[in-house]
């Protein structure tokens, strides 16, 4: 209801509380509350009569009246109407009878905010909504009544005591009784084999939440199972009392039949779900990390070259540990990666530093890359998952010991290759050979190893999806793979990936830094530890940084400052008031303030709601220091 106004009638006699409370509803900046003042019972029931409110705030002390009365002839007036007891008095005991009698809250007058009070005005207004809309859908249901028997859906209505009053066509169809036999007949007893804790429950259900639905297998006639889709509603006459029951049921026996040929793709549906809901805490704590791997070096300049070497393995991993979680993301959606121009030197080069470093010293390491290396087209943490995969089936194939080879070459293919290769085509490719001397593969086991879930592996050493996710990527690059192997002699893997032509792109880390010149920015996030590195990582740089943890602060410290703020770096997942919210407030404040917007987790649907707030510019976390000082290089430099 942001952005609202909320008209209110304020019936209470003391001048200084109508004072008070205009006050406080001044200080609210999320509605424009219109606040209609009466001193006496009767001019408030006069004002009913011809004007719709929004809401009611009640004294119950008034001149003409006093006590709960006062609210009983009020809500006769005005049922339609949610009200809310705003009172001197506090009693618990009247409370609770208020409250039964319709109240929608009751509050202690000097206890309450400005905030406070629009918050329960507008769970208020929702509430009587919600129970407005329940009784115009009963009235649905009464006076659809007539239309019922045309359905192909089964439609039963039975009383309170589950004694069967309508059976329309589609039930005569799905369950093979006739209406005359189905009448005046306990429903259990008809549709089940034996009395059911479930349908108890659900009875409990409708009868105290007015809806319950799920499914039910119920007997035909002829004693046949089926599986029925069931909604219940309950039926209430024109007082609001509980009446009867109304069920519909739709056959779904051979749509689950179908559904269960679905079952993976629903699991993988719902790894999605669960990465989604971890993505965004994964990229805040990595977020510090990275930033910090990249300070370290600048804060410690004569740190030996052992040191330097496993602070840039610690970068290097951070920003791996990033594009995975987005990939499992990818993954899950069913959304290829997106695919760059890219130099296949740099993965591996970055791949061996990782070896080296977390191999056993038994393994001898060897790199061997053409320099003229073709460039291809692919995405760079999809073929880093490839390489990877291989290089620790190698490993695992060299329990005492042995060398690891990776190589890239540039091949040309020809039509008697493609000929003898069906996956292969005709042109250039870049290859990458991945050899070791372990124990080798068996031949009866070689056409198997691109297998989903094969392994050779002890239970809890491996899923047996690593050679077939390398294949799944590889294919999706347009490139194919090939695999020797000698028993006792090792094995190699050849992966061809199509070359393309084209630069090398210049990535950010590969810009030169850039430095501030004293501009003030205001960091927004609630993550002390994303503060505290982007603090240091801006003042490093000879940037001036206040900050706020949530939306509120921010807003305020920008109202302090405004003058004197160059830039903003929002995240927008904040506590007490959202980024988008402090946005567009911010927006209104200064039309002209250059905002970051930051997150760790971003759907389309989220950047376009970001973009419709006039904000273009957009920083995924975990972010480096480069990429954040770049971010503001093109704020700070647009023109506004």
């Amino acid at each position: 209801m942001a952005g609202e106004n909320i008209k209110v009638l304020l019936v209470e006699d003391n001048p200084g509380d109508v004072l008070l409370l205009q006050e406080l509803f001044k200080e609210v900046t999320t509605v424009v509350v219109e606040l209609m003042p009466v001193e006496r019972l009767d001019k408030a029931l006069n004002y009913l009569k011809n004007e719709i409110f929004d809401v009611i705030l009640l004294d119950l002390s008034l001149p003409d009246s006093q006590g709960l009365q006062t609210f009983v002839i009020t809500h006769n007036q005005a049922k339609a109407t949610p009200i809310i007891v705003l009172t001197g008095i506090n009693d618990e005991t009247l409370a609770t009878r208020a409250m039964q009698e319709g109240a929608q809250d009751y509050l202690v007058k000097g206890q309450v905010t400005g905030d406070l009070l629009v918050r329960s005005m507008r769970y208020a207004i929702e509430r009587q909504r919600a129970l407005r809309d329940r009784k115009l859908a009963e009235e649905k249901i009464r006076e659809q009544a007539a239309l019922l028997d045309v359905t192909t859906d089964a439609i039963c209505v039975r009383d309170l005591n589950n004694q069967i009053l309508f059976w329309n066509k589609g039930a005569e169809t799905l369950y093979g009784w006739q209406a005359t036999e189905a009448w005046g007949k306990n429903a259990s007893e008809l549709l089940f084999d034996e009395p059911s804790p479930e349908i108890e429950a659900a009875l409990l259900q409708v009868i105290s939440k007015g809806k319950w639905q799920g499914e039910l297998t119920k007997l035909t006639k002829t004693d046949k199972e089926i599986l029925v889709a069931s909604r219940w509603s309950l039926v209430c006459d024109e007082q609001g009392k509980p009446k009867s029951i109304l069920t519909v049921d739709t056959d779904i026996t051979e749509k689950k039949h179908l559904e269960a040929q679905l079952f993976r793709a629903q699991r993988l549906e719902s790894i999605g779900t669960l990465a989604s809901g971890i993505a965004h805490d994964l990229n805040n704590i990595l977020t510090p990390i990275l930033a910090g791997a990249q300070l370290l070096p600048l804060k410690f300049p004569d740190a030996d070259e052992r040191t330097r070497h496993l602070l840039e393995i610690l970068e290097i991993n951070a920003r791996r540990g990033a594009d995975l979680v987005k990939q499992v993301l990818s993954f899950a959606r069913g959304v290829e990666g997106k695919h760059i121009t890219l130099q296949l030197r740099h993965i591996i080069v970055e791949i061996a530093k990782i070896l080296k470093e977390t191999f056993p010293k038994s393994i001898e390491i060897s790199i061997d890359i053409l320099q003229d290396l073709w460039m291809v087209s692919g995405d760079s943490t999809q073929l880093h998952q490839v390489l990877m995969n291989l290089c620790v089936n190698a490993r695992d194939a060299m329990a005492n010991g042995g060398t690891l080879s990776i190589s890239a070459e540039n091949v040309l293919i020809d039509k008697n290759y493609a000929r003898m290769n069906l996956e292969a085509k005709e042109g250039p490719y870049t290859v990458i050979n991945v050899s070791d001397t372990g124990v080798g593969i068996p031949g009866e086991i070689l056409d198997r190893i691109f297998e989903p879930f094969f392994t050779t592996k002890d239970v809890g050493q491996g899923t047996g999806l690593g050679l077939s996710t390398v294949l799944g990527i590889i294919k999706s690059h347009g490139g194919f793979v090939n695999v020797y192997s000698e028993v006792g002699n090792g094995t190699s893997f050849q992966v061809y990936l199509p070359a393309v032509q084209g630069m090398e792109p210049l990535s950010p880390e590969d810009l030169p830094p850039q430095t501030g010149h004293g501009e003030l920015i205001l960091v927004v996030d609630d993550e002390v530890a994303i503060l505290e590195i982007t603090r240091t990582s801006l003042e490093a740089h000879n940037y001036k940084i206040l900050v706020a943890s949530d939306g509120i602060e921010a807003i305020a410290v920008y109202a302090q400052n405004r003058d004197k703020i160059s830039a903003v770096l929002m995240d927008i997942m904040l506590p007490l008031l959202d980024g988008l919210t402090a946005i567009r407030t911010l927006k209104k404040i200064n039309p002209q303030v250059r905002i970051i917007a930051s997150s760790g987790v971003m759907s389309d649907n989220k950047l376009s709601v970001v973009a419709a707030t006039g904000v273009s510019t957009f920083l995924s976390k975990p972010y480096t220091v480069n990429e954040l000082l770049l971010s503001l290089q093109k704020v700070l430099s647009s023109v506004k």
